[in-house]
């Protein structure tokens, strides 16, 4: 009896085993297929401590490791036993944050707790997550999600899907912004101060300025253009008809996509805001400033945002303004009126045309009104010490900055008219001790890197391949001007820590900013066809920051099928290989720096390319 006893106690234990094992198994199941989705729970939450990190911390390890285990993933392969590391998955980003833009997103700001003034638009800008609250993730595209729809067609319509927002149709829908037609959004040309079309309103401000035949380029005097506040970014798009770039300029505010359209278009376009911190452009950068009801109190704080705004125009640009204030007649804007005129005219600006609801502002071409102003007149002029090229994360100051001795003397900036002004030495070049020849020596090297890059990328691209390019680390914007005879755009990007070559970038006719990669970079994900990383990597072992990090945001910001060019040593390229499955990544072409006949022979030129990834109701689908 106990025998048999035992027996069934040994099969109950049995059966207890394999019940408890198949549960087990169950579970493990159930979390390898369902935790992968990104659908109704976030793949990574903010500061959440049990989560895999990435970059400067370390890559896949338990949460007490050592960092220095990882340190050899920032050292490019040049660390013993580097090439047995083999990096994990990136996990992918709730669909939620599809729209991530880490140093703007207002969730962030409010669990940082910081103490942002409202009023001052502090909370449009750039406040950036630290490490541990980063999302190191994919982010995904939104459900649905196509191919861009290319340049030119794009100007005038692009796929709802892309970006599903619509309010601002409704929201503007008697001012002709934009029209949701079935599957895409038209863009009519329409903004709030020129409901009849941005072209009109265009010819209308050149006719008012007298230029040849309503032309705005004025004969290619008139190249850069800031518009401040531009909505979705149409008065750009009609200024490129006449060789003329805006930077469309608006913060992600209550209309929170607009910039996202504008490059969603092809327009060149930046995230930014007239808050507490100087533009990150510097000095004497654009012909025309712009603001179109624009909602910008520009009496605030002793007129600093249109000293701002002063700072980069160029000796004797101007500043269009089409307000009620410039032709309303009710008592608040009468009085808004006086004041703004008493302001800009002891800023030395005059009136140079004034016609229905425009008024167009012009500034001096010289010091001499600056100099003859009585003593103690405000706004005063900025210190002797003040570098009004220097701009990352510089305040603003309500003061007048003076123009160099240069501009000065030559009663303007000296430029040549565009196009020429493309490949004529600029005249800050002696700011930084550049002489003529090796400005003309750095032109002639990009134009044959490009057109080897060209080659390379021509199995793979068409004509209207490419619209929005980047060039992540410029110099003095070769790679940009090597490329005019496309019909693309360049962001040039200044590091912020080496020479503030920008005001060359500007003064050749092109777009750019400073940044530091080290931070996300201020665009809507997917904005970008193609990123020219020319030792960008290289760069990073200076930096207590991660190569991981870059790859990640480079990710994010590069629209699929778009591509990579990286230019740099052997061991930053083999490390990249090794995220190249991760990140949905393949290689396009790889090259010696040879075959450009370059004088940097130890670099290699690596060109990937970015696959279709979509987010299906149960995984993720890798498009070929």
């Amino acid at each position: 009896m106990r025998g048999r006893s035992d027996g069934a106690q040994k099969k109950r234990l049995i059966t207890s085993v394999c019940v408890v094992a198949i549960f087990l198994g169950f579970l493990y199941v159930y979390g390898s297929v369902f935790g992968g989705k990104t659908h109704g729970s976030s793949a990574l939450e903010y500061g959440s401590k049990s989560l895999r990190k990435l970059g400067s911390a370390y890559l896949g390890g338990d949460e007490d490791t050592d960092s220095k285990q990882d340190e050899s993933t920032t050292k490019f392969g040049r660390v013993d036993g580097d090439d047995d590391i083999t990096p994990k998955s990136f996990p992918v980003c709730d669909d939620r944050h599809s729209e991530l833009i880490p140093c703007l997103d207002r969730n962030l700001i409010y669990q940082m707790r910081l103490k942002l003034d409202l009023s001052l638009m502090e909370h449009y800008e750039r406040h950036c997550p630290s490490q541990e609250r980063r999302y190191n993730c994919l982010i995904p595209p939104p459900r649905g999600y196509k191919v861009p729809i290319k340049w030119p067609t794009s100007r005038d319509e692009v796929w709802k899907a892309n970006i599903p927002h619509t309010h601002l149709a409704h929201e503007k829908s008697d001012q002709n912004w934009m029209v949701v037609k079935g599957e895409k959004i038209v863009f009519p040309g329409g903004g709030t101060h020129f409901h009849y079309g941005a072209d009109k309103y265009i010819a209308s401000i050149a006719n008012m300025l007298n230029f040849t035949n309503n032309i705005i380029s004025n004969e290619g005097r008139l190249r850069t253009v800031l518009d401040v506040g531009c909505g979705v970014a149409s008065f750009g798009a009609y200024l490129l008809s006449s060789d003329v770039i805006a930077m469309s300029l608006a913060p992600n505010d209550v209309h929170q996509n607009q910039i996202q359209f504008a490059l969603e278009r092809g327009i060149p376009a930046y995230l930014g805001v007239l808050g507490t911190q100087r533009l990150p452009y510097p000095s004497r950068s654009f012909e025309l400033a712009h603001c179109s009801r624009c909602r910008i109190d520009w009496l605030q704080r002793d007129g600093i945002l249109l000293l701002e705004l002063d700072r980069l125009l160029r000796p004797g640009g101007y500043f269009v303004y089409s307000s009620p204030e410039a032709y309303a007649q009710d008592e608040e804007d009468l009085r808004i009126w006086r004041e703004m005129s008493a302001l800009v005219g002891r800023m030395c600006w005059t009136i140079a045309a004034k016609k229905n609801q425009t008024v167009i502002w012009q500034k001096p071409l010289t010091n001499d009104c600056y100099m003859e102003r009585e003593p103690g007149t405000l706004p005063p002029l900025c210190r002797s010490d003040d570098d009004p090229d220097k701009v990352w994360g510089v305040p603003m100051e309500a003061c007048i900055t003076l123009y160099s001795d240069h501009d000065h003397r030559v009663k303007g900036s000296g430029l040549a008219p565009w196009p020429s002004r493309l490949t004529a030495p600029p005249p800050r070049l002696a700011d930084f001790g550049y002489s003529n020849d090796m400005f003309e020596k750095d032109t002639e090297v990009w134009r044959r890197r490009v057109e080897s890059y060209w080659n390379l990328l021509s199995p793979k691209i068409s004509s209207n391949s490419l619209r929005n390019l980047m060039d992540m680390k410029t110099n003095m914007g070769s790679f940009a001007a090597a490329l005019k005879e496309k019909d693309v755009w360049v962001m040039n990007v200044v590091p912020e820590d080496g020479p503030n070559t920008l005001k060359l970038i500007y003064d050749r006719g092109l777009m750019g900013t400073v940044h530091d990669w080290c931070q996300a970079f201020s665009t809507y994900p997917r904005t970008y066809d193609l990123l020219h990383a020319w030792t960008v990597f290289s760069d990073m072992e200076k930096k207590d920051c991660s190569p991981e990090d870059l790859l990640l945001e480079m990710d994010r910001i590069l629209r699929p099928t778009g591509f990579i060019i990286i230019r740099d040593k052997q061991p930053v390229i083999d490390f990249i290989k090794k995220y190249l499955v991760q990140l949905h990544w393949e290689v396009v072409a790889t090259a010696d720096s040879s075959s450009d006949s370059d004088q940097d022979g130890d670099d290699i030129v690596f060109i990937i390319q970015k696959k279709m990834w979509l987010l299906t109701s149960e995984s993720l689908r890798v498009s070929e």
